[in-house]
């Protein structure tokens, strides 16, 4: 890796680096009864630490309700492997991210997690959750966010 390859969030957001996010319409009615919970889960997420330069490696695990609209997962794929030589604190790209889907999918309710594993023994889970109400069996398919590395107590 090199450093001239590496570019920071906010400056790749400037360029417009970061693909599209493609979407197809919900092919079910989610406003019923125990409507579609979608859970997209990309387990080999990375991006590099803005101060460091060291890349950090995560789950990046999404849930969510939709309204009108899915994410269409190439599309997805593409986006978050965007994000291989990106500088970027965990929090603001967990946070990114959210926000990225919610105003792209204006889903009924959306759950991020980074997920990221530890790095000098620092095991870091960031959650962005929408305010509305999380929908019935939601729960289920969360399950645990646990850390990754052992301790005292962990």
């Amino acid at each position: 890796m090199h450093e001239s390859e590496s570019i920071l969030l906010e400056d790749a957001l400037a360029a417009k680096r970061l693909p599209v996010l493609e979407t197809f319409a919900c092919p079910f009615d989610s406003g019923g009864e125990g409507g579609g919970i979608i859970r997209v889960i990309f387990p080999e997420f990375t991006c590099l630490c803005p101060k460091t330069g060291y890349p950090d490696f995560a789950a990046i695990k999404v849930f969510y309700l939709p309204d009108k609209l899915c994410i269409e997962l190439k599309s997805w794929k593409l986006y978050l492997n965007a994000f291989r030589m990106i500088g970027t604190f965990h929090e603001r790209v967990t946070a990114h991210i959210f926000s990225t889907l919610n105003d792209i999918l204006q889903p009924r309710w959306l759950l991020v997690a980074g997920d990221f594993l530890p790095r000098g023994n620092v095991d870091t889970t960031i959650v962005f959750e929408s305010s509305s109400p999380r929908p019935q069996g939601a729960d289920l398919l969360i399950g645990s966010l646990a850390p990754h590395c052992g301790g005292f107590g962990v």
